[in-house]
């Protein structure tokens, strides 16, 4: 019988090699999940008004046509008033964002410059991605309603304008110079406190060397049309500015050009060319005319002119209409405030003396420089300020009105005529009409007269005519001229009796010939014809001396 066996004791391996599968799965699943940790970029949040179009999941975010996001998720705001936007940004995309950079939904437009985005009718619409070049790092962004006019770090010059003409211009207008679009209005806001609109416009490189110090800008209407003291005036803008309106600008004539403008300058924004190049006379003399004409057509802006050359501007129109009146007018004047511009003289920008300005045109005043109104247009009814040198004014006393110096005036225009018309209505009533009446009563007699012997006259001819022997006269005439011409006939040089007459000529010219001897002897000696003739001396030579 064989003895029992013993279990012997022998150590386990603590580990066993089945583990080391679990065990390179974990550690393959961390570095899976390390490796898509890592590989993700930053998550930001955009803030629009409307989401329309944006899916989660499927709308990208592009930078010049790259994917370089994707929306995760789209939600409203706690105040329910936007949508908010969390979008994955791939890792080389952090580097783009930044206080700068702007982003806006691609989607199918129709603007001024034609149809954009038909690409993404297809595809679906899309975020693009404008970079900044801010250092300042940022996560979180408002989406633009629009596309931007040009990427901050663009060439070229951004400069504001500010307008209290309450012009129609948006984002997105052009701006033109000599009707070429150079750049765009970025940014339009109307500011409530200032009453006034603030504008921020790009222009484009090169174009921006033409905006200097003494640039002048003005809103280009598609069409311009005026009716004023110098007649109708039409321009026509291009074809964009017809549709949309926008902004042109220029230097004024004979104006330096100045020096380049710096970025983010501020201009004025005129209503038109006109009061932009009005713009440019900073310097000018305030006077005010106490009209006692009517001022029905003038109107602020008419012109002031020189014989013909304008050299100033109405400005208001009445000007301080209930303010008390110098004591020295007996009349109730209407005020009118206009400038005297001496810059327009020469065309310049160059600083004037004012109160040596104001001492010429006093000296002026003394020499009879008057002011009038007169019209420009008597199609429109407008009226211009005139002045000239008149002669039999009353003498020149310095007055003034709310503190302003007064342009002495006279009457002019239509109450010039007025006046011409009653002198003359006057100077018929002088007339003495009786004197011209009893001699135009004997003329209208013997015009009757004349007319009675007329009519007596033509009463025979009448007569004569309704003649039967009348009626027959031109058969008579006619059967006369028929005998003449046939008496004519018999006279042509083939007829018988014009060879007749030739040889009766002939003979009589031959008969004429031989006559000649006695008709010359008769001439020596008329009584031939009874004595013998007397017998001639041979002619003697005469001897030489």
């Amino acid at each position: 019988m064989s003895e029992p066996s013993r279990a012997e004791r022998k150590p386990q391996r603590s580990l066993s090699p089945i583990w080391i599968v679990p065990l390179v799965a974990i550690l393959i699943g961390i570095w899976m999940i390390y490796d898509n940790f890592s590989k993700l970029g930053p998550s930001i949040t955009l803030i629009t008004d409307n989401a329309e179009g944006i899916e989660a999941g499927k709308t990208l975010i592009k930078t010049r046509n790259v994917e370089v996001g994707r929306v995760e998720k789209v939600n409203l705001s706690d105040n329910l008033q936007h949508a908010v936007i969390t979008a994955r940004m791939s890792p080389q995309a952090e580097d783009m964002l930044n206080a700068d950079t702007r982003f806006w939904v691609v989607k199918p437009r129709i603007g001024r410059e034609g149809i954009s985005g038909l690409n993404t009718v297809l595809s679906g619409a899309y975020i693009q991605l404008l970079p900044g070049s801010s250092e300042e790092g940022n996560r979180r962004f408002e989406m633009l309603d629009q596309p931007p006019v040009a990427p901050p770090d663009a060439a070229g010059i951004r400069i504001n304008l500010i307008s209290q003409a309450g012009n129609a211009i948006s984002a997105g207008d052009p701006v033109s110079y000599q009707g070429f679009t150079v750049g765009r209005v970025e940014h339009s806001e109307f500011d409530t406190e200032q009453r006034e609109m603030k504008l921020r416009l790009y222009i484009q490189a090169p174009y921006d060397s033409l905006i200097t110090t003494n640039t002048r800008f003005w809103s280009s209407a598609g069409v311009d049309m005026r009716l004023d003291s110098r007649g109708i005036r039409v321009k026509v803008g291009s074809l964009e500015s017809l549709v949309g309106g926008g902004i042109t600008f220029g230097v004024p004539d004979n104006t330096p050009m100045g020096s380049k403008a710096n970025a983010n300058a501020t201009y004025t924004l005129f209503a038109d060319e006109e009061s932009a190049n009005e713009g440019s006379f900073e310097q000018y003399l305030e006077y005010v005319l106490l009209v006692d004409d009517t001022v029905r057509g003038l109107q602020p802006g008419a012109p002031v002119e020189y014989r013909g050359v304008r050299i100033g501007t109405v400005v208001r129109v009445p000007w301080n209409f209930t303010a008390p009146q110098p004591n020295s007018l007996n009349r109730f004047a209407i005020p009118v405030l206009i400038r005297i511009e001496p810059q327009r003289f020469d065309n310049s920008t160059q600083t004037i003396d004012v109160d040596e300005w104001y001492a010429r045109m006093e000296r002026m005043f003394g020499h009879g420089l008057r002011a009038s109104l007169k019209a420009g247009n008597l199609l429109t009814g407008a009226l211009f300020v005139d002045l000239n040198f008149h002669k039999d004014v009353p003498p020149f006393t310095a007055l003034s009105f709310v503190d302003t110096q007064v342009f002495p005036t006279t009457t002019g225009g239509f109450a010039q005529i007025e006046q011409k018309v009653s002198n003359l209505l006057d100077k018929f009533n002088n007339l003495k009409i009786e004197p011209v009446v009893d001699n135009l009563n004997k003329t209208l007699a013997a015009t009757q007269q004349t007319m009675e012997k007329v009519n007596h006259i033509a009463a025979s001819v009448d007569k004569l005519l309704a003649d039967p022997a009348t009626g027959e006269l031109p058969a008579s005439v006619n059967q006369t001229l028929r005998q003449l011409n046939d008496a004519l006939e018999g006279f042509s040089p083939d007829s018988e009796g014009y060879n007749e007459l030739t040889k009766s000529l002939a003979r009589f010219e031959k008969l004429m010939a031989d006559m000649q001897p006695v008709l010359r002897t008769l001439n020596d000696q008329p009584n031939a014809l009874i004595f013998d003739r007397e017998p001639t001396q041979d002619p003697q030579p005469k001897a030489a001396r």
